[in-house]
């Protein structure tokens, strides 16, 4: 059986190809895609479908890709799928990304060349260590790289053109799905799930070389608006209650050495405020609140008003709404259910030669919401390392891993059909 070689550098000239589109979301956007930039790269993912012979590719005017790898095999198989997301996250610039290839790596700080304070230190970046003369991609300094999720972007691209390539390796029926927004929680909103017409699936947009994650957060978002008691400053004593300063006090009050991203690790949860905005009459505030346990997440919300009601007796003239909304839950209650998925990934990374690390992952992927649609959908590893800032790499070695992944799951899949 054939087995993916990276040919002639295919698949590093791919992601920088995808890095350089510019796709960054923006949840201020009431729109789909929220950002039409976005529809930039979906095009040209279409277009690349089609030319290594999807002839079903396109994106709807959602901004969804969708593609269909038609089975070449005698079994009636279920239909899997393999999904990564287009844009990258607001939390820094992705406009005029520029990769560069450091060759061969071996142990150095790498300095970005375009802001040379931004620098890549081993020793801050533990996954480095294992990639002694591999070929790590970087950006430039002065933007995020991209590789969240790009890499698996391009992962998926390189397995399905080396399947529609290769006939002799057998599979069933596999469906691409490439999600706009997945980085401000809308990934799968408008995703149609008739057109996909999957039963289960795998998101590629992991960390580490090996990883495959069977559990994320549970997560809720919250809410707080206080309305105060406003008044001219000149003649306010005894009247006035600022909604800006009750609003100070509450987040003061929540804890500092814990139930904070800060000082929170592991399975620990948190609430965390995203964004204030207000004045002395009505200020506003935005949490996100996560656990791995659904009885803690309700537990942290109960906390959060206790907090709020004890702050608001000092102020007897004004008042509150808090509205708490849940966001997505812990796909492991949905996965443990279907052990199969999550064991032929684990198999699939052992085959292409890669210790597999099965874990938590402390935040949720498009994988997560899909999974409670009726999708079981684990998380395998893009190889991509601190993302959403400008110190984010990737290596190109992990990549190809990834790559043989994927094939792996589609042969494991029809091998045991």
């Amino acid at each position: 059986m054939s087995t993916y070689t990276n040919f002639n550098k295919s698949l590093e000239q791919r992601f920088i190809k995808y890095a350089k589109i510019y796709t960054q979301s923006d949840p201020n956007s009431p729109t789909c895609p929220s950002t039409l930039k976005q529809k930039n790269l979906a095009a040209v993912l279409v277009e690349e479908l089609q030319e290594i012979g999807i002839s079903d590719a396109e994106m709807d005017d959602n901004g969804y890709v969708y593609g269909t790898i038609p089975s070449n095999t005698d079994k009636q198989l279920p239909v899997i799928f393999f999904c990564s997301h287009m844009d990258t996250s607001p939390d820094c610039s992705g406009e005029n990304v520029k990769p560069i290839i450091h060759e061969k790596y071996q142990g150095q700080d790498l300095v970005l060349p375009d802001d040379n304070h931004i620098v890549i230190k081993l020793a801050e970046h533990q996954d480095l260590k294992q990639q002694i003369g591999n070929d790590i991609i970087t950006a430039s300094g002065t933007t995020l790289l991209g590789a969240d999720n790009k890499a698996g972007l391009a992962e998926i691209m390189e397995a399905a053109a080396f399947l529609m390539k290769n006939k002799e390796v057998k599979h069933g029926t596999i469906k691409l799905l490439f999600t706009p927004d997945e980085e401000i929680g809308r990934g799968v909103d408008k995703v149609d799930l008739k057109k996909l017409g999957a039963d289960f699936g795998y998101t590629i947009d992991g960390e580490t070389l090996g990883s495959i994650e069977d559990e994320t957060f549970s997560a809720d978002g919250a809410t707080l608006k206080i309305y105060g008691v406003s008044t001219h400053p000149g003649f306010a004593k005894g009247k006035m209650e600022s909604a800006i300063k009750i609003l100070a006090e509450i987040l003061d009050s929540l804890p500092k050495d814990a139930l904070t991203p800060e000082a929170t690790h592991q399975k620990e949860g948190f609430i965390h405020p995203v964004s204030i905005n207000g004045q002395v009459e009505e200020a506003e505030a935005h949490f996100i609140i996560r656990d791995f346990t659904d009885e803690n997440l309700v537990s942290h919300g109960r906390f959060l008003e206790e907090t709020v009601k004890k702050v608001m007796t000092n102020y007897p003239k004004s008042s509150y709404k808090l509205n708490i909304k849940p966001q997505y839950r812990n796909m492991k209650q949905v996965l443990d259910q279907h052990p199969k998925i999550v064991q032929y990934g684990i198999e699939a990374i052992e085959r292409a030669g890669v210790v597999p690390k099965q874990q938590s992952i402390r935040g949720g992927t498009d994988g997560s919401r899909l999974s409670y649609m009726g999708l079981p959908c684990p998380n395998i590893f893009a190889g991509e390392h601190a993302f959403h800032s400008k110190q984010e790499w990737v290596s190109v070695q992990d990549m190809e891993k990834a790559v043989q992944t994927i094939v792996n799951i589609a042969c494991i899949w029809e091998e045991k059909g």
